[in-house]
């Protein structure tokens, strides 16, 4: 750590006192270490391979109802208190924000509040560098494949301490490895693109690397000779690859600061029936090795398994502390990380409960529709939920893929989406938020 050998809870604690002798009220600070290596494969040699050993602090003092952040890369001694000398400084020069503040020590979660999601030990580029050529090898041995566009595979780990001068103290570390590719492919003068990609804590928790390539292959194969559709209307199938981006539309309309500032369309639903009944959106901050768990929230609250959405019923607004304050509520573990920074909202593995017929029994139930494979860039109104997005697929005849489709504007407001949603049978837990593949009918699709 520098010309330091104090320990990092050592270090953030003297930071700390620094604050206080420079006049802040309090203060809170993380203290990270990250290191990692990427490697890029092109035509089955090595093109780069990068390597990152970072540290950084961050620091938050309070003066009164004031609050300013700083953050830094010099973790000596002399580096440090000048960090807090400048934050308290800027503190007092804010104006003031009466819902800011640390948790009452009574709030803090009690016990241990460490957590080790350690992974895959550190993995050589050597291996990276096989995995990546193999996956990239497999993409192209795909008839119809023209090239790979980028392929790559890396391992990182990040340990970070956290402590405030209420008296939390709390340390995370964590390992993943990633490996994924875009593969390009080309019919009468007509490129379309598709991929594969995978982050897990261990290699073991994912296909091989070949099956990583051939996947992202056969899915760009498949949809070469894209057509354009009629505007209608019809039902839409959105694959398990986008259809987490509704449960993320759900999530920004259920923020605390979004409800407190009064821009959702759900605010005032709160233990309404949002969603159809045996409708369950849960998040699980202690699933084991989960990409997002964790102990506390990111103001030190305790965290626990809580159905956001129960029985089809809305049941929770995602706080942290400024807006719990505001909206005159308990805040009820939903910060972002914030040691260190103000801190946001954020849940950490959020899932939709899958539903009891596969994508196929769904789409012989519609007959006719579209499935959502590729997403581009969704226009959500806040206020109403009023909902567009670009979007490419696969037409559904007779309740079978019948051909691809491209260019295509899928439009609705998300209300009468949720109420409309039936999800499928094909969960994956893979990710911080997963839904299995989602059919909503009577959507209005604008095309030709």
């Amino acid at each position: 750590m520098a010309d330091s050998e104090i320990s990092p809870e050592n270090t953030l604690s003297d930071l700390l006192d620094q604050c206080r002798k420079a006049g802040a009220d309090a203060a809170d600070a993380r203290l990270g270490i990250a290191d990692g290596v990427s490697v890029s494969v092109r035509e089955g040699k090595l093109e780069s391979i990068e390597r990152e050993e970072s540290a950084s602090v961050a620091l938050r003092c309070f003066f009164g109802k004031r609050q300013a952040s700083v953050s830094g890369a010099d973790l000596s001694r002399n580096g440090l208190k000048t960090l807090a000398e400048r934050c308290a400084a800027m503190a007092r020069a804010v104006p003031e924000d009466r819902f800011c503040g640390l948790a009452d020590p009574a709030e803090l979660i009690g016990g241990n509040a460490d957590l080790d999601l350690s992974g895959e030990a550190e993995i050589p580029a050597e291996r990276l560098e096989s995995e990546a050529i193999a996956a990239e090898a497999a993409a192209l041995s795909v008839a119809g494949v023209k090239t790979v566009a980028g392929c790559g595979s890396s391992w990182n780990r990040s340990t970070r301490w956290v402590a405030a001068s209420n008296g939390f103290r709390a340390w995370k570390t964590g390992t993943s490895t990633g490996l994924g590719l875009s593969a390009v492919a080309e019919k009468n003068g007509q490129m379309e693109r598709d991929y594969d990609s995978w982050s897990v804590r261990f290699i073991k928790d994912r296909p091989s690397a070949e099956e990583v390539g051939r996947t992202a292959g056969e899915r760009t194969i498949a949809r070469l000779g894209a057509r354009k559709i009629a505007t209608q209307k019809a039902a839409v199938i959105f694959d398990r690859r986008v259809s987490d981006s509704l449960i993320g539309a759900l999530l920004g309309a259920i923020s605390g600061p979004s409800i407190a500032r009064g821009v959702s369309f759900l605010k005032d639903r709160m233990g309404e029936q949002v969603f159809a009944g045996g409708i369950y959106i849960t998040d699980d901050p202690v699933r084991p090795l989960g990409m997002g768990s964790r102990v506390h929230d990111g103001e030190g609250l305790p965290v626990a398994q809580t159905h956001l959405i129960e029985d089809g019923k809305l049941t929770s607004w995602l706080l942290n502390l400024p807006s719990a304050r505001q909206l005159g509520l308990t805040s009820n573990g939903f910060a972002s990380l914030g040691f260190g920074d103000p801190p946001g909202v954020s849940t950490s593995n959020v899932y939709l409960r899958a539903g009891k017929d596969s994508p196929g029994q769904l789409a012989r139930q519609i007959g006719k529709g579209l499935l959502v494979t590729d997403m581009f860039g969704p226009s959500i109104n806040p206020n109403n939920g009023d909902y567009s997005v670009g979007v490419a697929g696969f037409w559904i005849e007779h309740g079978e893929i019948a051909w691809p489709v491209s260019e295509v504007t899928v439009a609705g407001d998300l209300p009468s989406m949720f109420a409309r949603m039936v999800p499928a049978n094909d969960l994956e837990l893979r990710s911080t938020r997963d839904a299995p593949s989602i059919l909503i009918e009577d959507m209005n699709l604008a095309g030709s």
